[in-house]
């Protein structure tokens, strides 16, 4: 089975990005299961029923996301009617949405966590103890389990990767917009990258006009943000699982720029 997973897509560009190139992979590559980070895909913050549906159309199974859930108040029309649409699981009691999904496919069943971090990050409950309480709800109703963990520093998400190795088959950052260059399978064998990167205008500083945000740091002063245009890119991990031990045996980080 092979599950790509790909990062928050920003925005129009992100979007269009997205559509293209997964398309292409699921032909070239003989992808079974598209999970992508759709945060930022309704003008750069937040999701609509728009561009949710632009993500559906493009090849996404599950749509997972992070601190910007909310930002399109949209959102909120829908959250609770989409089985695939998935929000960080720490959120207190309360919140709109789930945070874990079970997509069936064929003869698994696949298991898809958000979760938010919490170092520089709005406050949430611990992540650590709520995959605790998640796992244990999952129980045997699994086959695969993958977590987008959505968080800023690179410590918190490779303490995550390795405190679930060898009982999660992935372990996926998002958030930083930026692709590592540490994809890896664990000691344990679960896949880990700390940060899947971004679907998103290439030219861009975290997807916003560089000039934005050269004069919010050189002056200090606030700024609206605005999209960049121009060529995207397009950041991914494609996972490979065994059918019949259900471990992660394989995986490739994709970078694509236009």
């Amino acid at each position: 089975m092979k599950i790509l997973i790909t990062g928050d897509v920003v925005g129009r560009t992100g979007r269009k990005a997205f559509d293209r190139h997964t398309r292409e992979l699921k032909q070239s590559r003989g992808i079974d299961l598209v999970i992508v980070n759709g945060e930022n895909s309704a003008g750069g913050k937040g999701i609509s029923r728009k561009s949710l549906d632009e993500l559906y159309r493009g090849g996404a199974d599950i749509v997972t996301s992070g601190n910007h859930i909310w930002d399109n108040r949209e959102v909120y029309g829908f959250i609770d009617d989409e089985p695939y649409l998935v929000r960080p699981a720490n959120y207190p009691e309360g919140a709109p949405g789930k945070g874990w999904c079970i997509y069936p496919f064929r003869s698994a069943n696949v298991a898809v966590i958000n979760l938010s971090g919490r170092a520089f990050m709005p406050e949430m409950d611990c992540p650590f103890q709520k995959i605790e309480d998640i796992l244990a709800e999952i129980g045997d109703q699994a086959d695969i389990v993958i977590l987008d963990f959505h968080a800023e520093t690179t410590s918190e998400k490779m303490a995550m990767g390795f405190y679930l190795d060898g009982r999660v088959q992935a372990v996926v950052g998002t958030h930083t917009h930026v692709q590592t260059a540490d994809e890896r399978l664990l000691p344990k064998g679960t896949a880990y990258i700390t940060d899947l990167g971004m679907c998103g205008p290439w030219d861009s500083v975290l997807g916003v006009k560089p000039e934005i945000i050269i004069k919010k740091f050189t002056t200090c002063m606030p700024v609206r943000f605005e999209l960049a245009e121009g060529p995207a890119v397009y950041s991914a991990l494609l996972v490979e699982i065994d059918d019949a031990s259900k471990k992660a045996v394989k995986v490739e980080r994709i970078l694509l720029h236009e």
